[in-house]
């Protein structure tokens, strides 16, 4: 796993597990590695994954069963795609907006661009 300077490496690795999990890799009330087997995975220090897992326990994307390890939560797809759009609508708008208005380009220009894909 490559880690960019942009985002804390406990959120990246999150986002990367949350991808898994949106791509069915791992499905509701399904086990997910544990954390000594992800930070082996991605070569990181365990405490940074376990950072990782609590802040997807609390944003209850995961839940963990005494002994047996950290199981996806039902409803985890929702959660995190509502993670993801209010994290797009907070951080990327805004510095989409900004370059546009710095390369002059309009909100018609834009609409037209989306209604060609």
């Amino acid at each position: 796993m490559d880690f960019t300077g942009k985002k804390a490496i406990y959120l990246q690795i999150a986002d990367y597990l949350c991808d898994e999990i949106l791509t069915d890799k791992y499905k509701e009330d399904e086990r997910i590695p544990s954390v000594r087997e992800v930070a082996s995975m991605v070569e990181v220090n365990s405490n940074t994954v376990m950072r990782s897992f609590e802040w997807m326990q609390n944003q209850e994307v995961i839940f963990t069963k005494r002994g047996l390890g950290y199981f996806v939560s039902k409803g985890a797809k929702d959660i995190i795609r509502q993670i993801r759009r209010r994290e797009f609508i907070e951080e990327v708008i805004p510095d989409i907006i900004r370059t546009m208005q710095t390369l002059g380009i309009s909100k018609e220009e834009l609409l037209k661009l989306m209604g060609d894909q």
